[in-house]
């Protein structure tokens, strides 16, 4: 097949290819019904002309977080137009003036002007807006941590939770969209003061549940019989093996592709397993990215010594002999890798006390090095 037969040709297995993309929003949503009903409780009170519940949707990536809140949002402003819910991606808009101009454009359908008005006056008329139709605003900030990359964190928490100081009538609320709570040790005494968050947490999806939602994807994205039930298992047990249900909906789209490619009617065999050779770990390495110092030198030495059979109270001493930390440092570590999915652990018989914690590795040791942490 050419390359004009490639771009040309009006066949396509994918009955709607846009179901395999990062934005889409699934009709079908499960597994998350008690994370929204934590959130909708949240909300309620902002419904009533109360002030909302701050909170913190914490879960590691790929695990629903987006996608509830974006569903709840829906929901609310559907329902009500006493809440005004604004969502915002914190990789995308890292300052203050890029937060509120972000709000500023939920309110009144377009961004403020870019250059020659002060922060401030765009402020203003935001909480104004609020006051004078006797609206709640609920912010959700996605990936919060990106943030205190550029020192703005504590200044966009408290441009939004204070806001009642100067507009009595504003009730302001904020969801933190994260995967690591060391953020909050981060803030300033006087944000913390009035961000009291609830925690709501979003587990990884266990191995059935990626397959339902992987089946669910497969349902609206392809037409029928395009792929088997067999090959369906297996991308199921790569993207839990993974961590990241992306990673699944990614390879669907990746051997639809490949099949249309090579003029074949249905995803065979061979598709998948040439998918999957030129695959880079594209989860370890964001996971990779985002860990601190500490973290990563704590992971060196699981790698270091993985095959040695080392128990939890070992690797802490070394821990501690290599970064002067502490143990209570090296536990915090140790549960946030386990969280992240980079390591498992399991208790044993062999500790002095009758039990010992064994640390796995859950990914090959080369495929971290590679990453060159």
């Amino acid at each position: 097949m050419g390359i004009e037969d490639i771009l040309l040709d009006g066949e396509s297995l994918f009955r709607n290819i846009s179901a395999f993309n990062p934005d889409y929003m699934p009709d079908n949503y499960n597994f998350r019904d008690s994370q929204m009903e934590a959130m909708a409780i949240s909300i309620r009170p902002a419904l009533n002309e109360g002030r909302p519940i701050n909170s913190i949707i914490l879960g590691h990536c790929a695990t629903g977080k987006t996608t509830a809140v974006k569903k709840v949002f829906d929901l609310v402003e559907e329902t009500s137009d006493k809440v005004v819910c604004c969502y915002i991606n914190c990789q995308l808009h890292t300052t203050r003036f890029g937060i509120i101009s972000q709000i500023h454009q939920k309110i009144f359908g377009h961004l403020p002007p870019e250059t020659g008005t002060p922060f401030s006056r765009i402020y203003q008329r935001v909480m104004k807006e609020l006051s004078d139709n006797k609206q709640a605003l609920i912010v959700a900030l996605d990936d919060v941590n990106y943030l205190f990359h550029n020192q703005h964190a504590n200044k966009v928490f408290y441009d939004i939770l204070r806001a009642y100081e100067i507009f009595p009538e504003v009730k302001t609320g904020i969801f933190a969209i994260l995967s690591d709570l060391e953020f909050k040790v981060a803030l300033d005494k006087n944000v913390n003061t009035v961000f009291v968050p609830q925690e709501i947490l979003f587990s990884p999806y266990t191995r059935s549940e990626i397959l339902t939602i992987l089946t669910d994807r497969v349902n609206v994205g392809f037409y029928p019989n395009v792929i088997s039930q067999d090959l369906i298992e297996q991308i199921t047990d790569y993207t839990f093996e993974s961590g990241d249900l992306r990673v699944g909906i990614d390879l669907l789209r990746v051997v639809g592709n490949m099949a249309e490619s090579h003029a074949s009617r249905a995803i065979e065999q061979k598709h998948l397993d040439e998918s999957l050779s030129s695959r880079i770990p594209v989860k370890l390495t964001q996971t990779l990215s985002v860990l601190s110092k500490h973290e990563k030198s704590l992971l060196k030495i699981i790698i270091d010594y993985h095959d040695k059979d080392l128990s939890a109270g070992d690797l802490s001493k070394l821990f501690i002999k290599e970064t002067n930390s502490s143990n209570a440092s090296f536990s915090r570590i140790l549960e946030k890798l386990e969280f992240l999915r980079l390591i498992d652990t399991k208790f044993t018989g062999k500790g002095v006390r009758g039990k010992s914690r064994q640390v796995i590795l859950r990914f090959n040791p080369e495929d971290i090095t590679k990453c060159k942490i």
